[in-house]
């Protein structure tokens, strides 16, 4: 009798407390969860695409039988990654043009744009990723060899910036561009009474203008090679920065279909006939998409010499740059926004741009709360403009650009001025958050790349010794931070990604090895081995 009082009570027990069934659980891991103490665990149980419990303690098990279970045989875990400012669209564009990334000369340019004009032949050529930076010799080519190959056929290569054009003569006539044509915020080169073919910043947009318009299944094809190359890498949530509303339609349709896994914060460009659509609209946000902000150009890049400096470049007497978008209207712009709920992202490069819209921020933004404005790039600010960073502005920085332009950012900016260039760390301490990016396909797509360059500030030659201004380094924490929680923050999402927390999304990566105590040699080498977006193993 006793026995079955015994047995009784036990299955009463059982009956009163149980267990709930989840989909999937993790065990055996080393999860660094980036939550408010940035504590570590050991099990997540996953139920409907989010997290619901996360553990050091094998009772994760009293409470919850899984459907699944994954062993991650030791292996670290963290938060799904975020690019908080890359051009995700304009990745997958690229797979269809020439790649000139890594190019050293004019000569290695023409050679691959023929080799590939051979195998996939076009009426309009277009490639990217030209940098006259890592040639011998450090000038704008010319399009000269360009119109003696190809005097029939337009070229437009793309420096890897975006910023800048190489074209031939053809695709000069069809622009209607001459020695005569003016446009506002950039430069038509002339060397000698003679065009040049390189065109940069606004004047790209004459080019743009008669460049043929990708086909839809071009477009889709696109965005599932951004995705492909993104997931890989082990990003989650990409930043696209400027997108158009067709775009932004297209991917919400495949998002909405199933064809589209990633999640997309996408910055709306800033053309008239989008702003009138999007702000009447208001913000538009599913599971996988966030549409709340705009993507505002302040200048040009430093590479091309495009970046609005207050003082003339130390390399090129006389010259300052120039705004691509005009003062007032940032400022006008920033009113217009600050109206409206979206967010104003503006690309900022040179110390110039930089308190143009750090002013208009600051006075749009007056009796405003928790509007978390950002500035793109935010790369050479002035020693007395780091203070406007503590007023709300969010700092989206992209740490490989840094060691990209650290060879001649000084060539640019003289010794003093380069001080307050690529600050991520003064620019945390101001902000007490940085978004960080890659600004892909800018930079490699690699976010171990970028977590490399914040902490290291080297070369993958471990160039220089001792780093670039290592004053601005930031730590393992705070980089992991700046690609997961702060960037989710940035895009207003910190209560659903970011970190691995009950109730959040299941967006997480396994990486080949621990990215917070591997040697920092060895953090270019690291991999995402599985990815999992809403619970769902993409990789």
């Amino acid at each position: 009798m006793k026995k079955l009082t015994l047995l009784f009570l036990i299955l009463l027990i059982f009956a009163c407390n149980p267990k709930e069934e989840v989909d999937l659980i993790v065990y055996n891991a080393n999860i660094y969860t980036v939550d408010d103490t940035f504590s570590k665990a050991n099990f997540v149980a996953i139920k409907d695409g989010k997290f619901v419990a996360v553990s050091d303690k094998a009772d994760i098990y009293k409470k919850y039988n899984a459907k699944e279970e994954l062993d991650a045989e030791g292996k670290t875990i963290v938060p799904g990654l975020i690019d908080a400012h890359c051009h995700f669209y304009g990745l997958g564009l690229n797979q269809q043009v020439v790649d000139l990334v890594g190019t050293t000369s004019l000569e290695e340019i023409l050679e691959k744009v023929v080799a590939f004009q051979k195998e996939r032949p076009s009426d309009f050529i277009r490639g990217r990723g030209w940098d006259q930076n890592d040639w011998e010799v450090k000038e704008f080519p010319t399009k000269d060899k360009l119109d003696e190959l190809f005097p029939d056929t337009p070229v437009a290569l793309e420096r890897i910036d975006g910023h800048a054009y190489l074209v031939n003569q053809k695709a000069l006539d069809l622009a209607g561009i001459t020695l005569e044509t003016k446009v506002d915020g950039g430069e038509i080169v002339i060397v000698d009474g003679n065009l040049t073919g390189v065109l940069v910043d606004n004047p790209m947009g004459l080019v743009d203008a008669v460049i043929p318009q990708p086909s839809l299944a071009q477009q889709i094809q696109a965005l599932k090679d951004a995705e492909r190359i993104s997931l890989d890498y082990g990003l989650t949530t990409v930043n696209d920065a400027g997108l158009t509303r067709e775009t932004i339609e297209l991917i919400d349709s495949l998002q909405q279909a199933g064809d589209l896994s990633i999640r997309v914060y996408a910055m709306v460009s800033n053309y008239p006939e989008n702003l009138d659509y999007f702000l009447a609209k208001g913000i538009i946000k599913t599971n996988r998409l966030n549409v709340r902000s705009v993507k505002v150009y302040g200048d040009g890049a430093l590479g091309s010499r495009g970046a609005a400096l207050k003082e003339p470049y130390s390399d090129k007497p006389g010259h300052f740059g120039a705004m691509v978008t005009p003062v007032d209207e940032i400022g006008a712009l920033a009113e217009r926004i600050a109206a409206s709920d979206y967010q104003m992202n503006t690309h900022a490069i040179g110390d110039s741009a930089n308190v143009v819209v750090l002013r208009a921020y600051k006075k749009s933004l007056e009796g405003k709360t928790d509007r978390r404005w950002k500035v793109e790039h935010a790369q050479v600010i002035s020693m007395e403009d780091f203070d406007y960073f503590k007023l709300g502005i969010i700092p989206s920085v992209q740490p490989t650009h840094a060691t990209s332009d650290m060879y001649w950012a000084e060539d640019r900016l003289g010794s003093e001025r380069v001080k307050g260039a690529y600050a991520f760390k003064k620019l945390l301490d101001e902000a007490g958050i940085v978004a960080l990016g890659t600004d892909f396909p800018v930079e490699q797509v690699s976010p171990f790349l970028t977590f490399y360059a914040a902490v290291a500030r080297q070369d993958l030659k471990n160039y220089p010794e001792g780093g670039f201004q290592m004053k601005d380094a930031l730590s393992r924490e705070e980089t992991l931070k700046g690609m997961t929680i702060w960037a989710a923050y940035s895009n207003f999402e910190e209560g659903e990604k970011g970190s691995i927390e009950p109730g959040k999304f299941a967006d997480f990566v396994i990486l080949s090895d621990d990215i917070m105590t591997v040697p920092v040699s060895e953090i270019p080498n690291l991999k995402a081995e599985q990815v999992f977006v809403g619970g769902e193993k993409l990789k």
